[in-house]
């Protein structure tokens, strides 16, 4: 809101009416906690003393209420003043929900990453330069219009699209038929199904210690608990799968093979093969995301656990997110038949199918090798992106940070060597307009790390964030 200077109205009675106005209409509910005065008055460009007015004449109308060390709350709003009666305190409805929140970090970043202001150095998707939009375009202006499929699709999914699907997995090993495939709208849709759909409420999920998945709520919210497990050179280590399977109630194992996030490690073969056969003798079910699996420089990885899985023992999970776009939500999940069939059930009760229009673009792309050329493109595009960020480092970092050369996918996992703080290095950051993922959000105890990403970021707001980013590491060390 910009206040009207000119106008005869104070400037703390146009603060109140900021302030009601809000309320009125719900954006700020009955329960729901006002901005801090400082911050309210950073925001609309006045003195706090403006904004202290302004509260002062709300609490007499009696609105807002201050809380002695928990700021100012909604306590009421005009319509109830007026039917005097206690509205609906939407804030125990929402704090009793299942779904946790976001952390607090994670939604600030989900925040900051709208803002075109920002550079963006740890976000996980492509940047715009390298999305197929003109591709998109001419291939919905030369299809006719007929040959659309707008309705809703068959509870696996579309039926050409899982065609297309299976095809592509019989290239990189894995023998699934159509009805072994469910099309979800991304991995992170994968994981939920899975969670809500096969685990029991208590059931521990045995992961990598960093992971992604501690960055979100998706199992926690089911009442899951996570047991890490070690990482080295050569990924997930499963020398302790069989002590945790007998210490912990329903166990199951979900890993990121090939180019994990957020450490960008490469699983060996040969790790790959101990942990099928771990997990095969202690009929451990195991969740394979494997959604950076195309995006290799050098050479393909090795064989996904899916290809070797003789037992039905593993549930694979693939994505066009990555490559095609992160706006498209299209990904898969393979397996039995029996689980494939429930987890379609499930997913219709929760959406009733993903978007017809994305899965006949996926499908179309699959099946004419747009796909195979895009994927060219982009992992050509990600190996100089990646070469241009390792020699930032070396230029700026050599002496504050350690890192390993990844393979392939979006990430180095940077090592900080002078001691920080990390939530004060990502708010200080945000200051001067970088966005940062810290590893306290893959495993509360790396502290001392950082997720970055050349996949987003241009050479030139990478180079200008690098270098200031040093400068903060620096004088946070201090």
């Amino acid at each position: 809101m910009i206040l009207d200077r000119q106008s005869s109205v104070p400037l703390h009675v146009q603060v109140t009416d900021y302030i009601k106005e809000k309320i009125r209409t719900g954006e700020w509910v009955v329960g729901s906690r006002l901005p801090s005065q400082r911050n309210l008055a950073e925001e609309l460009l006045v003195n706090r003393s403006t904004v202290i007015a302004a509260f002062e004449e709300l609490a007499a109308q009696e609105l807002i209420e201050g809380n002695r060390g928990g700021g100012t709350m909604v306590v009421n709003n005009t319509w109830g003043l007026m039917a005097g009666k206690q509205m609906v305190n939407w804030e125990t409805y929402v704090e009793s929900g299942q779904y946790k929140p976001n952390l607090p970090m994670i939604r600030k970043i989900n925040e900051a990453e709208f803002d075109p202001a920002i550079i963006r150095i740890g976000t996980g998707e492509l940047s715009p330069d390298l999305l197929p939009s003109d591709t998109f375009a001419d291939l919905l202006r030369k299809t006719p219009a007929q040959s659309l499929a707008l309705g809703y699709q068959e509870p696996k999914g579309d039926l050409h699209l899982r065609e297309q699907v299976s095809q592509y997995l019989k290239g990189i090993g894995i023998a699934a038929g159509s009805s072994s495939i469910l099309v979800v709208s991304g991995a992170l849709q994968a994981l939920q199904l899975i969670s809500n759909g096969l685990l029991d409420r208590g059931s521990a999920i045995m992961l990598e210690k960093p992971s992604y998945l501690y960055s979100v709520h998706v199992f926690q919210s089911t009442g899951m608990r996570f047991v890490s497990l070690p990482m080295d050179a050569e990924g997930l280590h499963p020398g302790k799968l069989a002590d945790y399977k007998r210490e912990y109630h329903g166990t199951t194992v979900y890993t990121i093979p090939s180019f994990h996030n957020p450490t960008g490690t490469l699983m060996s073969e040969n790790r790959r093969r101990q942990l099928l056969s771990v997990c095969e003798k202690e009929r451990l079910p195991i969740i394979e995301d494997d959604v950076y699996r195309d995006l290799w420089f050098e050479a393909p990885p090795p064989p996904a656990l899916k290809s070797r899985d003789k037992t039905g023992n593993v549930l694979y999970i693939g994505s066009l997110s990555k490559v095609l776009s992160p706006g498209l939500r299209i990904g898969w999940i393979v397996g039995p038949q029996p689980v494939i069939d429930r987890l379609a059930d499930i997913k219709m009760q929760s959406d009733y199918g993903a978007s017809s229009l994305s899965q006949w673009v996926a499908g179309e792309f699959l099946r004419t090798g747009l796909y195979e050329k895009q994927v060219s493109l982009v992992r050509e595009q990600l190996r100089k992106r990646r070469d241009d960020l390792i020699d930032l480092l070396h230029t700026y970092f050599s002496d504050i940070g350690r890192w390993r050369v990844p393979k392939g996918g979006f990430y180095i996992w940077l090592n900080l060597v002078p001691a920080i703080d990390p939530r004060q290095l990502f708010e200080r950051a945000l200051k001067k307009s970088i966005l940062l993922n810290p590893g306290i959000l893959y495993d509360r105890g790396a502290r001392q790390y950082l997720r970055l990403s050349y996949a987003y970021a241009s050479q030139k707001e990478m180079e200008q964030a690098i270098r200031i980013l040093r400068k903060l590491v620096i004088e946070s060390g201090r």
